[in-house]
């Protein structure tokens, strides 16, 4: 094996694109550390501006009830396509992700349109971060004392450094990183909570006040009913982009140790994780901040720093001063998270397109650290686009990127439930029962059907409001191109893969299971024969983490 291929990516002789190499992964090198590396990746990726900020928009649009609703009905599509994917997953990690599933146990033209959809979504995505880190920058410095330019050069560099350093530094980095944004996360969901019983400095406690006054359900674009049902709906599409992320447990799954342990472990926290960190701050968040306040509509006039955040609003109507200085460091942590984690999905997905034939392959390549730096070198090029907000107009074009990063995301769902479906179909064909799997998507066949087709029906409407018009208002194409454009690049990459390369579905009985799988059993065993060595040693506060404290990290 050439060392261009060795470690972390390394491949089969055949080149299929699942596992390591068996001698790195006994040693310990070349992947993640171990289950808390995937599990809090996993979690870090929800966690986001999508929840500390956007959250203000959906309040004043809908209301707390429809907040809440929308959130956690979201919360369980994610879940559905978490579970998919893991148990795919779980049966046998590749390092391709799920593009690579899609090709097994689909139809190669799906990996091939799903592939280069998720990598247009984090080399948009990419970008966006580092512009956002600036913004938040300008909070205590603005743009006319340090140009955001100098920000946006200062992040790139460090996160390219990270990235090329290999995946031991970047993992232990975003774990600890998204430690903290747990921890942040707690702390916020903590103030809520006292200042909703009365802990503030006047002494009130709303309770369900806002709920009655001025209601639950806000009206949007229409009065009665139909304003209530559009403010739901409206945020229904602000919840799928705030979830947006939580699949990268799939990009993240061919370098775990003991997959089938860590992948499910994953799946099955950050369930518990969306409805204790998404749910609750939203039930919160509707109690002590009332969806008509002033103080909320001028937030939702800011663009990334804490101005915009709901919870500094929070602060601000009960009398708390010092919390938007606090809470504007914490965005900060959470963008340059982001976008460190975004440049390393952008770069491994490429490489995982090059390892199944669907891009150059230049960037197969990797160095003596599994780092595919032609790929990372690509993508971090394109992350350059950042600096057209050195100009101070620009954040408008990136307004419409972040739109379209929406759409690319969710048609990243709909083509792992689609692959899911296929995969539980010839699983089903070859005999596979339950108990031979590592790990099974508890909402089975027809709960994925559901989930499927409302992810379907809010990529279709996600961009509703450009269709309801006023006499003052003219048609908002600028928002329906950069909100639907995905949808026809993607059909078209796929068609088009099929028509050029002739490829054919595969069929339930002939999709390959169990190429690779042996080697995932051997590198199993040899890691739980050294876990058990470790557990033999280990004294009672390890076991009391493990036990009570693990679940949250």
């Amino acid at each position: 094996m050439s060392s261009q291929d060795d470690g972390l990516y390394a491949h089969s002789p055949n080149n299929t694109g699942y596992g390591h190499d068996a001698e790195k992964f006994s040693n310990g090198e070349g992947n993640f550390e171990n289950a808390r590396h995937i599990s809090m990746i996993a979690i870090g990726g929800a966690l986001g501006t999508g929840l500390i900020i956007g959250t203000g928009k959906a309040l004043a649009q809908a209301g707390p009830g429809s907040l809440l609703i929308s959130y956690c009905f979201v919360g369980l599509l994610v879940f559905g396509v978490m579970a998919s994917l893991g148990e795919m997953a779980a049966w046998l990690p590749m390092s391709a992700g799920f593009t690579g599933y899609a090709t097994r146990y689909c139809h190669p033209s799906l990996g091939f349109a799903l592939g280069w959809t998720y990598w247009f979504k984090y080399i948009i995505t990419t970008p966006n971060q580092l512009t956002a880190a600036a913004l938040v920058i300008q909070f205590w410095l603005p743009r006319d004392k340090v140009n955001p330019g100098v920000w946006i050069a200062i992040f790139l560099v460090i996160i390219i450094v990270v990235n090329y350093l290999g995946i031991e530094l970047f993992g232990e980095l975003e774990f600890w990183l998204s430690s903290f944004k747990v921890i942040i996360i707690v702390g916020i969901i903590i103030f809520a909570l006292v200042i909703a019983c009365g802990g503030g400095p006047g002494g009130d406690a709303p309770g369900f006040r806002y709920w009655h006054n001025p209601g639950a359900f806000a009206e949007l674009y229409a009065e009665g009913p139909l304003g209530k049902f559009l403010g739901f709906w409206s945020v229904m599409v602000n919840a799928t982009f705030a979830y947006l992320g939580t699949e990268l447990v799939g990009v993240t799954a061919g370098e775990a140790q003991n997959p089938r342990r860590s992948i499910p472990k994953a799946i099955k926290l950050t369930f518990f994780r969306i409805l204790f960190f998404y749910c609750l701050s939203i039930f919160l968040i509707g109690m002590i901040v009332p969806y008509n306040s002033p103080d909320l509509a001028f937030a939702n006039k800011q663009s990334t720093s804490a101005n915009a955040s709901p919870f500094v609003v929070a602060a601000t109507v009960a009398g708390v001063k010092i919390l938007p200085h606090i809470i504007n460091a914490c965005i900060l942590v959470f963008v340059f998270s982001a976008s460190n984690s975004d440049l390393y999905i952008a770069s491994r997905t490429l490489y995982g397109l090059a390892s199944d034939n669907a891009a150059p392959a230049i960037f197969k390549k990797t160095n003596k650290r599994g780092v595919p730096y032609p790929a990372l070198a690509l993508s971090a090029t394109i992350s350059c686009l950042a600096f057209m907000n050195a100009s101070t107009n620009s954040t408008v074009v990136f307004g419409y990127f972040v739109n379209l990063v929406t759409i690319f995301g969710i048609l990243t769902w709909i083509s792992i439930l689609v692959t899911y479906l296929f995969f539980l179909r010839a699983r089903r064909a070859q005999n596979i029962p339950d108990s031979a799997m590592p790990y099974v998507a508890p909402q089975g066949f027809w709960g994925t059907v559901v989930c499927l087709a409302f992810v379907i029906l809010i990529s279709l409407t996600k961009n509703f409001n450009v269709f309801i018009r006023t006499k003052d208002s003219d048609f908002d194409y600028k928002n329906f191109i950069t909100g639907y454009l995905g949808i026809p690049l993607y059909i078209t990459m796929l068609f088009g893969h099929m028509l050029l390369t002739g490829s054919r579905g595969v069929k339930p009985h002939e999709a390959d299971f169990y190429t690779g799988k042996d080697i995932i059993d051997s590198q199993e065993a040899d890691y739980l024969e050294q876990e058990q060595i470790k557990n033999a040693d280990s004294q009672g506060a390890r076991k009391f983490y493990n036990r009570y404290v693990a679940w949250l990290f």
